[in-house]
């Protein structure tokens, strides 16, 4: 038996090696054909990602040859502006000397004229033998039809020399005026620009008949130019308020979707009150930058209401917050109050934020205002004597004023002709609530226009021509002003009704 079995052993060890050397040898072959097909993937993942990468590539070049093109016709067309410019500049050098030759030969015709007036006159004198008050009467007769005539040609060749000479001359003026001012401020102080992704926009905007946008100004008080500005819309005004709620209003309303005079009317409303929110944070946060405690909620508003004031071209907060380190430095400089020093120098100007009592002084005004608030004297005096309109009876009321001429007198900080102007503009809409039954009153387009919103039950259709014409006659005769001012008076009716 043991012999047997030893064989059968043999034998089975046998077979196992033979069925394990196959089993081996499949397992190989599998694990090839695996790795193969691994290698094929990945070189298929590898051919698809660089294919996507050349199209990416071919696609960023497009883009760029695209960008490319259209510099190069920007620059083609600037230098096709700029030789138009040249040309146009030679030929107003040209009328320039005609203008020139002109007044010579005027002026030797005038010459001309005034010596034979004198014989004319000598021969009546000769002739007549009369007294020289007689020959003066007599000769003021004789020469009254001559003299007008002689008058009206003056006149129209006058008239002739200012339209040759208007066009150069108002360039001149143009860029003088360009040069002298910071172009950044200007549009920093009268307009903002409202980006659009598509051009589409504008017409939404505007609305059926211009409905849409009239309702948004006369909502706003702004005046808004669609113009061919590629994906802009600009947005002008003098108060810096007022465009701010057009700007944000405009933003939610195309964010929306929903543009109609409805909803504008609503936007509005919301906007207006998170502007008023939004000043009163500003304040705060101006405060707590500052180290200044204690300051009355009102007082805070009117701070964060300074973001949107501008004194001569400079922003009344940035000026105030200005004014306000240079007054602590001082103080510690000098050994005195540096908090109540800070404190008076942010609230110096505080009298330019109110938009009633124009007439008082501003620094009048503040003081007026920061004792009814709770200030200390010192800090009253301080801002009441900046401008020297009351006498200075604490020491730190002269760093306010000297604190406040040097943020003011950088150059370019201010620009002196703002102030008159916003006075204007706001006597210009003040003049127009005078009269009964306005509602509001908006200059717009730089107080070339100004618009009035009556109400309808209590001025009829023929009532708004007549107050257009008293609102026009008022401002010719009781204000001054450059050009000339289109006066717009808007009544609108309207039916309500609520279904339950």
């Amino acid at each position: 038996m043991e012999p047997i079995t030893i064989i059968i052993g043999l034998a089975s060890l046998s077979i196992g090696s033979v069925i394990s050397f196959f089993i081996l040898k499949n397992a190989k072959k599998e694990a090839e054909r695996i790795k193969k097909e691994k290698i094929l993937q990945a070189k298929e993942k590898f051919i698809e990602l660089k294919s996507q990468h050349e199209r990416s590539i071919n696609e960023k070049n497009r883009e760029f040859n695209k960008a490319q093109t259209r510099v190069k016709e920007k620059e083609t067309k600037l230098n096709q502006r700029l030789g138009e410019m040249n040309k146009k500049e030679k030929e107003l050098i040209e009328e320039k000397k005609t203008v020139v030759k002109q007044k010579e030969i005027l002026s030797k015709k005038q010459k001309e004229l005034d010596e034979n007036k004198k014989k004319q006159i000598q021969q009546l004198e000769e002739i007549s033998n009369l007294s020289a008050e007689q020959a003066k009467k007599e000769l003021v007769e004789t020469l009254k039809d001559e003299a007008k005539t002689e008058a009206l040609s003056i006149i129209q060749g006058t008239i002739e020399e200012a339209k040759l000479t208007a066009s150069q001359e108002a360039k001149k003026i143009v860029i003088q005026t360009i040069q002298r001012i910071a172009t950044e401020q200007s549009i920093e102080n009268a307009v903002s620009v409202f980006n659009i992704d598509s051009d589409d926009l504008k017409g939404r905007i505007i609305g059926r008949e211009g409905r849409n946008i009239r309702a948004l100004e006369a909502a706003t008080g702004v005046d808004i130019i669609v113009d061919d500005t590629p994906e802009a819309i600009i947005i002008s005004c003098f108060d810096s308020v007022r465009r701010e709620i057009a700007r944000l209003s405009l933003h939610k309303l195309v964010t929306d979707g929903r543009i109609h005079p409805a909803r504008i009317e609503e936007v509005v409303k919301k906007t207006t009150k998170e502007i008023k929110d939004e000043i009163i944070e500003i304040g705060k946060k101006t405060t707590i930058d500052l180290g200044i405690h204690g300051l009355h909620p009102e007082l805070i508003r009117m701070v964060g209401r300074m973001r949107y004031r501008s004194s001569y071209g400079q922003n009344l907060l940035q000026h105030s917050r200005e004014t306000a380190n240079l007054c602590a430095t001082m103080a510690a400089e000098l050994g005195l109050d540096s908090k109540a020093a800070k404190r008076a120098g942010l609230l110096h100007d505080i009298g330019k934020v109110p938009e009633d009592n124009a007439e008082t002084p501003h620094a009048i005004l503040g003081m007026q205002l920061a004792e009814k608030y709770g200030e200390k004297p010192e800090v009253c005096n301080a801002i009441g004597a900046h401008h020297d309109e009351i006498e200075m009876t604490s020491l730190i009321s002269p760093l306010i004023q000297v604190c406040d001429a040097v943020s003011g007198a950088r150059p370019g900080a201010r620009r002196q002709i703002l102030d008159s102007y916003i006075s204007r503009i706001k006597e210009l809409e003040d003049t127009a609530l005078s009269f009964n039954g306005v509602v509001k009153s908006y200059a717009i387009q730089a107080g070339r226009e100004l618009r009035v919103v009556v109400e309808s039950e209590k001025v009829s259709d023929s009532e708004a021509n007549k107050l257009s014409f008293q609102i026009s006659e008022k401002i010719q005769n009781e204000m001054t002003y450059p050009g000339q001012v289109k006066v717009t008076v808007i009544r609108e009716t309207r039916a309500i009704s609520i279904a339950k």
